[in-house]
């Protein structure tokens, strides 16, 4: 990726790879991207693209997803911020703003349970609160069972589903679908039902999950992952957390329209 240097964390479990700014500069504000479960960091391509000459930038593939392979499949979403924070440790990032797509806003909001304190900002894409309050017990039952779910499905059914389901563009779609035959199908699907167990896991841990920080929620109105939608109404709700809808985007907001994400993006950042 231009601009960007690609270095490795080297951990019990596997090697996590991850990208940084080649040229960062301490007068830069630091956005750290968070991809979604089984995708990786081309998920920002867009972004990258666009905050190269604007801040200085840092992403991973998440342990067991992308060029972080092969990698224990035992990791806990406390796991996924405890290793970002020796990422961010060893590179000096300081006051990072994270930037978590779906999977990746629940690691930014384990990290901020963690670390309190020490992130300047926190964006959500297509991504919901870990508070328990906004899970029923059928939901996360579900997210716990989904496992022979996935296995059910021939995999270029699944690839289907996932490029076509959660993005509303070629562009989204193709790059999804280039991320997903990536893997096998027996790897994709015991990531994915892992990567939800985690997430039940974290809500029903009983952690509180305050965001004591500057926060924007991101939503694509045509958002068909799960109860996306309906979450992030329930969040600005009750968090008071502003939320904007980016109209016509999918799941994968940030791909779909990345100029609505983008705008979103440089705002904020602004404002802090």
């Amino acid at each position: 990726m231009s601009g960007l240097q690609k270095k490795h964390l080297a951990t019990d479990s596997g090697s996590i790879a991850y990208w940084v700014s080649a040229d960062a500069g301490p007068g830069r504000p630091w956005l750290v991207l968070l991809p979604c479960l089984t995708a990786d960091h081309r998920l920002f391509d867009k972004q990258v693209e666009y905050f190269a000459d604007k801040a200085n930038l840092l992403l991973w593939d998440p342990p067991s997803h992308g060029e972080s392979r092969p990698f224990s499949l035992s990791w806990t979403m406390n796991d996924l911020a405890q290793w970002l924070h020796q990422i961010l440790e060893a590179e000096g990032v300081d006051s990072p703003i994270l930037i978590g797509q779906s999977m990746g806003g629940y690691t930014a909001q384990a990290y901020m349970e963690l670390f309190p304190g020490e992130v300047a900002g926190f964006i959500s894409i297509d991504s919901c609160s870990l508070k328990r309050r906004y899970y029923s017990a059928a939901e996360l039952y579900l997210l716990k069972h989904t496992k022979l779910m996935y296995l059910s499905f021939p995999w270029e059914t699944l690839v289907h589903i996932g490029s076509n389901g959660n993005t509303t563009t070629e562009y989204g779609s193709k790059l999804m679908e280039s991320m997903m035959r990536d893997y096998e199908k027996r790897e994709y699907c015991e990531l994915a039902a892992h990567g939800f167990r985690v997430l039940a896991d974290a809500v029903e841990s009983g952690a509180a999950f305050d965001i004591a920080c500057p926060a924007l929620l991101l939503c694509g109105t045509q958002d068909k992952a799960g109860s996306a939608k309906r979450y992030n109404k329930e969040w600005t709700k009750v968090s008071g957390i502003p939320l904007i809808w980016n109209e016509g985007a999918g799941h994968n907001s940030n791909t779909d329209r990345p100029d609505v994400v983008n705008a979103a993006i440089e705002e904020f950042v602004a404002g802090l």
